[in-house]
């Protein structure tokens, strides 16, 4: 077995290789830029070795400076993990010329495999189902429309070497394809310097799933199992589970075999991912089309560890090293299931816009709760809880930096459990429990998901976001009785902080009583709070419960109980916040007013403040670049009109009018850098 291996990545995934790696008794060597000198990984790693500043493309994307580094410390292999060089032709041949093993797929395989085109074509002659649609080079705008038109609308413009959800466009008509075939070229020649296009069918009722493939240099090639992905944003996934509510056994064996079908066809092994699109709209589970292939780890393999209890990693090391599979096709099974959550340094209460910024608090949901990486004699790499088993990978620390070089992912949250709501109630619980506060993140809209109808019946497609959050996401639903434990947490809260502040020493009268009698207000409703001995009655119905509560931003928790009704165990960031209290539990954060009920009765208790009318300035939702503005000084325009054109992580973002107005003065200038809220131009 390899002594020591380098993991040419960052974050998360760096810190995940390395962990396995330590299992097996291997030495590990980081490589790090400017803005990762402190990160975890570095600091777990045996070695670590400085390869530049903190942009991608001067350091983790330069395979020299890795190579250099596996020399000058003995490494024997690399694990590229994933994004950066994991599927770069170039350097894992620039590695086998240095005698270093690429801990992935062959040469051939990634190549194959890495041009949406070519792949399309191959896994047509391996005979796996493929979407109709164009296979070949897209001359031009007009090229597009014609191609468009045949495939019959709607049709998914993607650039050929796009991936992540970026350079890709979705076209009902003449007209979207031709707003936006120029911007899929544009973002493919960005992200990936390759601006070819391809144009296929988009399946209605869509569901992502993917089967995981693992193969060895033997021949032997297996596929474990699936993962179901549909729920995305902007095609980038948010959740994924395994195994997939939709498939059967008899739809699982038929993609498997397909899809090890095309891995063979290319000489396959290591770990790969064979994307999948399924109508959801065929109950027969017949209707799935091959999408790409990623010749690499994934970022949501946990999800398949967890049902199988095969280490992944591990696999591809073993693999890489030249030894034989220790299992066969029969030995895959499926225990349980799984849920990961990716956590987000994004703001969903502001569109998602992008939130980069340092973590001044982050704790992660382990704290306190007991550790067992044999949850049901399966390797999961999780804490137990309950019946299940919760598993965080991250790769960020207290005090440290999401920067804005590299993705904003601040962590993957796991749950494993015997039935898929028990997973996804795991999940809630865990997400109650996480700290994190500096920057915006995604954590309430998660949670939100996890409770929605929609996601427990498991009627998903690509779409779930957009159809169920067309408004943008306000925080998550809640019941009235739900609300009535609020209104008696806040009532203690507020009971507990005053009786606090009447022990300070040197009152002139001594302490003073402080009431029990409360009215609280959250949002539009009011609630009167009586304060018993482990209960409370609330406008005269019964709350049972308990609040462990400490001042400032506190790691809270609560029971409540409402009749009959079933206990409600919450995890609760509790904030004082001027006068008020802002509680965040359940996927939204509540803002309450507490007034003791004799002085509530005879008083006004808010006055509502219009907010200033903003719609005749066209405000940047985001840090970017202006890439193009569509109008000019003195011009009209009409409700949807597109305006400026920002990008933002290297997806550009079409910002459109919301009234009509004549342009009355613009404040930016193309290829200027914006801060978010800046003010790119002014409507009379």
């Amino acid at each position: 077995m390899f002594s020591k291996i380098l993991i040419a990545n960052r974050g998360e995934i760096a810190c995940r290789v390395i962990t396995t790696a330590r299992k097996m008794g291997i030495k590990t060597v980081a490589v790090y830029s400017d803005a990762d000198a402190r990160a975890p990984f570095v600091a777990m790693a045996d070695e670590a070795v400085h390869i530049g500043p903190s942009p991608a493309a001067e350091s983790y994307l330069i395979a020299d400076k890795i190579i250099a580094a596996c020399k000058q410390t003995g490494a024997e292999a690399v694990h590229p993990g994933y994004g950066f060089l994991s599927e770069r032709t170039s350097f894992a041949e620039a590695l086998g010329k240095e005698n270093i093993a690429f801990i992935g797929p062959p040469v051939n395989a990634i190549a194959a495999m890495g041009d949406k085109i070519e792949s399309k074509k191959l896994a047509m002659q391996a005979g796996v189902n493929v979407v109709p649609g164009f296979v070949g080079e897209i001359d031009d705008t007009e090229h597009a429309v014609r191609i468009s038109d045949e495939i019959g609308y709607p049709v998914m413009m993607k650039a050929s070497a796009g991936g992540g959800g970026k350079g890709m466009r979705l076209a009902y008509s003449e007209a979207d394809v031709r707003e936006g075939f120029e911007a899929v070229k544009r973002e493919g020649l960005s992200s990936f310097g390759d601006d070819r296009v391809f144009i296929e069918k988009f399946i209605l009722n869509p569901r992502h799933i993917e089967i995981q493939i693992l193969g060895d240099q033997h021949g032997n090639i297996l596929y474990l199992n699936e993962r179901e992905c549909s729920i995305q944003r902007r095609h980038q996934k948010v959740v994924e589970e395994a195994p997939s509510p939709f498939v059967t056994p008899k739809m699982r064996k038929a993609m498997g075999e397909q899809c090890v079908a095309l891995a063979r066809a290319v000489g396959y092994y290591s770990a790969g991912t064979v994307e999948l699109i399924v109508s959801g709209a065929d109950p027969t589970g017949e209707s799935f089309y091959f999408l790409e292939m990623n010749t690499r780890l994934q970022v949501e393999h946990p999800v398949t560890e967890a049902i199988t209890g095969i280490d992944l990693v591990e696999q591809m090391i073993r693999v890489a090293y030249g030894e034989k599979l220790a299992m066969t096709q029969d030995d895959i099974g499926i225990d349980g299931w799984a849920i990961e959550n990716r956590v987000y340094a994004e703001d969903p209460y502001r569109g998602f816009l992008p939130s980069t910024g340092r973590l001044v608090h982050y704790s992660p949901p382990l704290a306190g709760w007991t550790e067992d990486e044999t949850v049901a004699g399966k390797a999961r790499r999780g804490v137990a809880r309950g019946n299940g088993s919760v598993r965080v990978d991250d790769g960020v620390y207290e005090g440290g930096e999401v920067s804005r070089f590299y993705d904003p992912m601040i962590a993957k949250l796991i749950t494993w459990a015997p039935t898929r709501d028990e997973a996804a109630d795991l999940q809630i619980e865990a997400l109650d429990n996480f700290r994190i506060k500096g920057l915006g993140h995604n954590v309430d809209f998660l949670s939100a998901i996890m409770q929605h109808p929609r996601f427990r019946s498991g009627e998903l497609t690509t779409g779930f976001i957009a159809e169920e959050y067309p408004e943008g996401f306000h925080g998550a639903a809640t019941t009235e009785n739900f609300r009535r434990i609020l209104a008696a947490v806040c009532a203690g809260n507020e009971f507990s902080w005053q009786a606090r502040a009447r022990q300070i020493s040197g009152q002139l009268d001594g302490p003073l009583p402080v009431t029990g009698e409360w009215l609280v207000k959250i949002g539009d409703d009011r609630f009167e709070v009586v304060l018993g001995d482990g209960h409370a009655m609330v406008d005269g119905v019964r709350v049972d419960g308990t609040c462990d509560w400490l001042p400032g931003m506190v790691q809270a928790s609560a029971t409540g109980k409402v009749g009959d009704d079933a206990e409600v165990r919450l995890g609760l960031i509790v904030e004082r916040i001027g006068n008020q209290w802002k509680v965040t539990t359940r996927g939204a954060a509540h803002t309450a007013l507490v007034l003791p009920l004799r002085l509530a009765r005879h008083e006004q208790l808010m006055i509502e403040k219009l907010p200033p009318d903003l719609s005749r300035f066209l405000i940047c939702p985001m840090p970017g670049m202006l890439v193009k503005l569509h109008v000019a000084e003195g011009e009209t325009v009409q409700p949807g009109q597109p305006l400026a054109t920002v990008e933002a992580m290297k997806m550009e973002n079409i910002l459109r009018a919301e009234k009509e107005g004549v342009i009355a003065k613009i404040n930016a200038a193309e290829g200027e850098s914006l801060a978010v809220d800046a003010v790119i131009l002014e409507l009379e």
